[in-house]
């Protein structure tokens, strides 16, 4: 992690001491992203990005589970002894026995049904569950991210992630010819999109989109929403875009938006921007593991 990294965390910490103990599971995310043995496990990508499908979609991994599992342990623990109550409720996982490989492409493919179902069958919070295991994949995501972004179609404007498939953190207007751009809050990505277009619904009657902006004077942000899907993103006016590896950190820093947003009835979709079906396929020589959180 970035010095400017740390201290952008380290203030956030200090603007809101409640979030301390989820700062503390970001910390971890951000320190295991920048291991170099991500970039290993990130295969070659498609020659061409057919249109409209992420470059994830459909891929088959070959993922050394024994990497995957002791990260995911480390991160679990570091959430239950956060402090954060719902959390805490994690250390009943330690008792439980959960398949690494399931664990890792459920959290990989967003599926919510499938961590929501883990979640009763180990007794534990399911939010608190959700949310901790979505950030599993974060570190082989921004690796995809290093290795990916040069195979990007050029023509790629859709709403969701063309790498990972998620939906935009925020979007980020650049330089003097105010070029629009989507940021990935999972990989850290950016994209070129469409000014005045829905990110969601792909709406572009005028009539039908709102901006947002906050009343004190200079800010450079504003929050762009859409009243038929009642979708909205997050938008900073900017020289240039934020590093990958700030996005989730500035995405939590402009929260103040989020609540906004919230407060007039706008939302973000739940789950993924666009369906990734990956198969697993561990590494030869490694078996599945099954994962058993210790003290």
């Amino acid at each position: 992690m970035t010095a400017s990294l740390n201290a952008a965390v380290l203030h956030l910490g200090r603007q809101y001491p409640d979030w301390q103990p989820w700062l503390t599971v970001i910390e971890e995310v951000l320190r295991e992203a920048t291991d170099a043995k991500w970039e290993a496990l990130v295969a070659e990508p498609p020659q061409s990005q057919e249109s409209k499908v992420p470059l994830l979609a459909g891929a088959t991994l070959s993922i050394d589970i024994i990497a995957v599992g002791r990260w995911s342990e480390r991160l679990m623990r570091a959430a239950y002894r956060s402090g954060a109550p719902k959390m805490s409720t994690l250390d009943g996982v330690q008792h439980k026995r959960l398949n690494s490989v399931d664990l890792f492409k459920s959290s990989l493919c967003q599926n919510d049904k499938w961590l929501r179902e883990a979640a009763v069958e180990l007794d534990v919070d399911a939010d608190a569950l959700q949310a901790v295991a979505l950030l599993i994949p974060v570190p082989f995501l921004q690796a995809c991210n290093r290795r990916w972004a040069s195979s990007i179609a050029e023509s790629w404007t859709e709403g969701y992630c063309p790498v990972c498939g998620a939906w935009p953190a925020f979007a980020e207007v650049r330089g003097i010819e105010r070029s629009r751009y989507l940021r990935c809050g999972r990989c850290g990505g950016g994209w070129q999109a469409q000014c005045l277009s829905c990110s969601y619904c792909a709406m572009t009657d005028h009539e039908e989109l709102v901006s947002l902006v906050p009343e004190k004077s200079g800010s450079n942000a504003a929050i762009d929403a859409c009243k038929r899907c009642h979708g909205y993103v997050k938008t900073f006016t900017t020289l240039q875009g934020s590093p990958p590896a700030n996005v989730m950190v500035d995405d939590l820093a402009s929260v103040d938006l989020d609540i906004a947003a919230l407060e007039q009835g706008y939302r973000r979709p739940e789950g993924a921007g666009y369906s990734l079906d990956i198969k697993i396929a561990p590494k030869p020589g490694f078996s599945e593991r099954i994962l058993s959180w210790r003290t």
